[in-house]
């Protein structure tokens, strides 16, 4: 009776949104307002903070419309970010995980969802009428359109990867490849923070951003979603 019992436990399966396509509308939406941005812009996107201000300024006068909507799909991409992460975090607690790395990447998940949402809706705000009229007014918010979707993003996104990837790591949940991929991106997303002081380092944001994108797919669909499951993956994974 105790074997069966405990069989039914280890068949159980986490009740939840599916993550693999949780991550798939994350990373469509997401996408969708870089490609409706460039499509309106004739190839353009959102500027560098660092350039001449006056071309910044430039860019959202004559281009309202394209950031409008490039805000609305980046706001509506940080929803399923927070679902994801969510539903991560109980799916690690579902499998048996009481360790700190679960609220790691409970904190990095949510505080990345809402930096997006924060810097979507500064956007928004930019392309409101007469709102880029100024200069020292469209310096100041897209300065922090910059600090909340770059730097703060990336590094709080770092902190939600190393979470999953170092518990990954010890209970073999996910591939080696895959783990060994979360924890560079994790690193890079750390690294980024430097793009604070170090101008030239904001070359990594785009790079811990994107390779994310592969992981956080890969991760949806591979994660276990039972103990039973979870332990076929540690025999697998282990012999490879």
């Amino acid at each position: 009776m105790e074997r069966e019992r405990e069989e039914i436990v280890n068949e159980a399966r986490h009740r939840g949104p599916n993550l693999g396509a949780v991550s798939v509308v994350y990373t469509a939406l997401f996408l969708a307002s870089l490609v409706a941005t460039a499509i309106m812009t004739n190839g353009g996107h959102i500027p560098s903070p660092f350039i001449a201000p006056d071309l910044v300024q430039a860019f959202f006068v004559r281009n309202g419309d394209a950031v409008r909507i490039g805000a609305f799909l980046q706001f509506g991409a940080a929803v399923p970010l927070g679902i994801f992460t969510a539903t991560v975090v109980s799916r690690l607690q579902f499998l048996g995980m009481n360790v700190a790395g679960v609220f790691i990447t409970l904190l990095g998940g949510f505080a990345a969802s809402l930096f997006a949402a924060i810097s979507a809706v500064l956007q928004w705000v930019l392309a409101q009428p007469g709102v880029a009229s100024q200069v020292e007014t469209t310096r100041v918010l897209h300065l922090l359109t910059f600090a909340t979707g770059g730097v703060g993003f990336v590094v709080a996104f770092g902190l939600f990867l190393a979470g999953v990837s170092v518990i990954a790591w010890f209970t073999r949940f996910l591939p080696r490849w895959l783990v060994w991929v979360g924890l560079v991106i994790a690193a890079i997303a750390e690294l980024s923070s430097l793009s604070l002081v170090f101008t030239p380092v904001t070359y990594l944001l785009p790079v811990a951003r994107f390779v994310g994108l592969i992981w956080i797919i890969a991760t949806g669909f591979l994660l276990p979603r039972s103990r039973a499951e979870a332990q076929k993956n540690r025999l697998r994974y282990v012999a490879a």
